[in-house]
């Protein structure tokens, strides 16, 4: 379980600083276009893997791991930067903050999870924690389609909340390893981007000089944070593994500085409800 919930701490640092990188990148294409090249690019490095899955004996796991790749990372991801677009980081982190409770609750009534009531507490704080951080933030909100931008965050929660299921249904009743289950998902979700792309694989206006940047927050974000998460989803509860991977938002307090803006009380008052929910999901 400690291995899990480190797991899960080490997802959440490197969504983050892939988030970091990611903003500054979303000025060169639509969300589908950066979705597609992010899952491409780490389907790459994946590779390895897919060429060492026993195709015919896990026939059934792979096809439901290839659905929870279109369902959580070909939908999901593009769904949330769609929405983060429309509603800005205030708003979109404020829907994203549900997460949580709607995988606990989807835990015990989906997958039988058992969940005591101290890893209900932790939800609960590390959601107001979330919640805060994200009221605090100074980014602007685009005023423009808010009514959908609300809807593409909803969905991307539901949708990256029912990969997650199904995910970890393989996980745990299959022999398929995290590193060939996060191959597969990877593989899903560019598969499924393929028919909106149209061929083109990478963004036209990509500067030559961002490629490394692409290339980090991708092994960041993708590679390293979907292996962390599936090595989550193999050992805790799908809920208790969303709460602690959705402090992610929190560990953004330390980029402050870096983006030029100063830390508020609501962000210390956050930090101290993240730990106390990340302390009471581990008991």
């Amino acid at each position: 379980m400690f291995i899990g919930h480190q797991a899960a701490l080490a997802a959440a640092m490197a969504w983050t600083t892939a988030s970091a990188l990611w903003r500054s990148l979303s000025q060169f294409g639509t969300a589908i276009e950066l979705n597609g090249l992010k899952n491409g690019l780490a389907l790459l490095f994946f590779l390895p893997f897919l060429f060492t899955l026993p195709w015919t004996d896990q026939i059934g796991a792979i096809v439901v791991l290839l659905l929870s790749g279109v369902i959580g990372i070909a939908a999901g991801d593009s769904f949330y930067l769609g929405g983060l677009r429309r509603l800005g980081t205030q708003r979109a982190l404020t829907v994203e903050a549900i997460g949580p409770v709607l995988a606990s609750m989807g835990g015990v009534l989906m997958m039988g999870d058992t969940v005591r009531p101290a890893s209900w507490a932790g939800a609960l704080l590390v959601s107001c924690a979330v919640v805060l951080v994200a009221q605090q933030s100074k980014a602007s909100s685009a005023t423009n389609g808010t009514a959908f931008g609300l809807l593409l965050c909803v969905l991307a929660v539901m949708c990256g909340l029912s990969g997650a299921f199904l995910s970890r249904h393989v996980l745990i009743t299959s022999s398929l390893s995290p590193m060939q289950t996060a191959a597969i998902r990877l593989l899903g979700g560019w598969l499924g981007l393929l028919p909106l792309l149209r061929g083109r694989l990478c963004p036209k206006h990509l500067p030559k000089g961002v490629v490394a940047k692409v290339v980090l927050a991708t092994l960041l974000g993708t590679n390293l944070g979907i292996v962390l998460q599936q090595i989550v989803f193999q050992i805790l509860p799908v809920g208790q593994g969303i709460t602690l991977m959705s402090t992610a938002p929190v560990m953004a307090l330390f980029l402050h500085r870096l983006e030029g803006e100063s830390l508020q009380w609501q962000g210390v008052v956050a930090g101290l409800l993240a730990v106390s929910g990340v302390g009471l999901s581990s008991l």
